[in-house]
């Protein structure tokens, strides 16, 4: 199956991320066709600074590399690498009514936010549609909040097919109903937006363990049972354990002989020991940009050859030389 998952460069990456999204793709790799690109065409949309954008993208592409994606089994790239998407991108545009867009909910909602409304913002759904026909996706892992983008690109590509025949598969979403929202430190969802995130790569064990200690929890004192349930410490340790490991800790709260300051420091140590083999390989590609640079290199190779395939399939269909 052809899964396909884009990536916008937006910063540090916490443990939301990690479990939201990262660790469920990197799973995919083992048993799926996975192409993941970093979505820095789509980043335009939102940013204003190049030399930011060049360094996130740079960023997210080490990170994304340290915690488990493996060139050998998913078709890494960047987006600019294979501006066939963009060509793909304008051809589409022919096939998808104002109205189709006007009712994008992602595009209302980012106007509301007070993000300055223009073109790029309005038309994102055709680029990604683009991004997504391009190889002929079967399966793209989406956000609820994204479920109405993939509809948008079914109802382009039906259009196109309509009226040329067969040339683009039809899309279906996936929508991991298995992933829990992932606590904060203030117990909302974890996000940057809060303020209340645990970032994955922290510069020491003390930085992190800072963090940790900010975490809100009770004021039961100590020599008392805790309760674990709604406890923000143990909703975020639980996602490093195993269901023994998890009613060994359940029953650590109930003897009273530990408190939420015990705790803290224990979430602390499972977070650096899950991190310890990224943080190692993090280190070895952050100080050889050469060796990143020739992998998204080798994957856009890869990119280049399927879509050099399609785009003269489309081009064929609509009449381009």
């Amino acid at each position: 199956m052809r899964v396909l998952t884009g990536i916008q460069a937006s910063g540090k990456l916490h443990i939301g991320n990690y479990f939201g999204a990262m660790k469920p793709m990197i799973e995919l790799q083992e048993k799926e066709e996975l192409f993941t690109f970093i979505a820095n065409y789509h980043s335009l949309t939102t940013s204003k600074d190049a030399k930011l954008l060049k360094q996130l993208t740079f960023d997210a592409t080490v990170d994304y590399l340290s915690l488990g994606i493996d060139p050998e089994k998913t078709t890494f790239w960047v987006q600019s690498d294979v501006p066939q998407v963009l060509e793909l991108y304008w051809i589409l545009s022919k096939f998808t009514p104002m109205g189709l867009l006007e009712r994008a909910h992602s595009y209302k909602d980012k106007v509301s936010k007070g993000i300055t409304p223009n073109h790029a913002l309005f038309s994102y759904p055709v680029l990604m549609a683009a991004d997504i026909l391009l190889i002929d996706t079967q399966k793209v892992p989406v956000g609820k909040d994204q479920i109405q983008h993939v509809e948008i690109t079914r109802d382009i590509a039906t259009k196109f097919n309509n009226e040329y025949g067969e040339i683009f598969t039809l899309p279906e979403h996936v929508v991991n109903e298995d992933v829990a929202t992932i606590p904060g430190i203030d117990g909302q969802k974890m996000s940057k937006s809060y303020d209340n995130a645990i970032d994955i790569f922290m510069e020491t064990e003390k930085k992190l363990q800072k963090r940790c200690n900010k975490i809100i929890s009770s004021s039961t004192p100590l020599g008392e049972p805790l309760e674990y349930k709604g406890c923000n410490i143990y909703n975020i340790a639980s996602l490093f354990l195993d269901k023994e490991q998890q009613k060994a800790l359940q029953t650590r709260y109930s003897t009273g002989e530990e408190g939420y300051g015990h705790f803290k420091k224990y979430l602390k140590e499972l977070i650096w020991e899950e991190f310890a083999e990224a943080r190692e390989r993090r280190e070895i590609l952050i100080n050889n940009p050469d060796m990143v640079r020739d992998i998204l290199s080798d994957g856009a190779k890869k990119m280049q050859i399927i879509a050099n395939a399609k785009m003269a399939k489309v081009r064929e269909a609509v009449g381009i030389l």
